[in-house]
């Protein structure tokens, strides 16, 4: 437990250098710095796995942190190469869309043992509902996805999905497993992440250094609190 709490005391230190030099500039060395945040999230993930013994949900939290990983990689690299920023962009939404898809498997594979199937439908239907709004709500938000628009929405319902049905797979299980709460509340920050970050992506005059920093204040926070989440399992 406590190893784990210093890699998370470490993230943070090394996500503050992170940040101060982002807010600087554009550089391969905020690729590295952000890269090692992101080996600290996994290091708690291993450890997590490791004292919790061989649950099915290790391999798919462990592997959707490493799609965050080169996902991090991926959109801080359009920066740093502009001329690139369309392979990049794509390659980002790609992975992190991958990473979705392995979390919400993970948990139903872990605690979705019995009962009706119809019960997804739900997260199902709300998270293409998330998907259809996020493109009406484009405009009076001053977004222009462009060409972008059709993996902006396949990747909305998917960033949707992840708290959706971990909401109800805690009201499945009568909120009783610490850790699927902590999955949950995850998957909140990682939205409200996303929310933020596409402001700065396909909006005008949301790249101040405030924007930056909630965008990983929440992003960061989720995925600790996914990575966390295995050592309540």
């Amino acid at each position: 437990m406590w190893l784990c709490v210093a890699f998370i005391v470490l993230g943070v230190i090394t996500l503050v250098f992170y940040l101060l030099e982002k807010c600087k500039s554009y550089s391969l060395r905020g690729v590295l710095i952000k890269t090692v945040v992101s080996l600290f999230f996994i290091a708690t993930a291993l450890l997590g796995a490791f004292q919790n013994g061989s649950h099915v949900l290790n391999p798919f939290i462990l592997s959707g942190l490493l799609m965050g990983l080169l996902g991090d990689i991926w959109l801080d690299l359009k920066y740093v190469y502009p001329k690139d920023d369309i392979l990049y962009t794509y390659s980002g939404f790609i992975v992190f869309g991958i990473g979705h898809i392995l979390f919400v498997t993970g948990m139903i594979l872990e605690f979705f043992n019995d009962g009706n199937w119809l019960l997804f439908l739900i997260p199902i239907g709300g998270a293409i509902a998330f998907s259809i709004a996020n493109l009406f709500l484009a405009k009076p938000m001053k977004l222009k996805f462009d060409n972008m628009k059709w993996i902006v929405t396949i990747y909305a319902f998917l960033l949707a999905l992840n708290p959706l049905t971990s909401l109800i797979l805690c009201i499945h299980t009568n909120w009783n497993v610490t850790g699927l709460i902590m999955l949950f509340a995850g998957g909140l920050l990682f939205a409200i992440s996303d929310l933020v970050l596409s402001k700065t992506y396909f909006g005008e005059g949301h790249e101040k250094p405030l924007d930056f920093v909630l965008n990983y204040i929440t992003y960061y926070g989720a995925q600790y609190l996914i990575a966390f989440s295995l050592m309540f399992i």
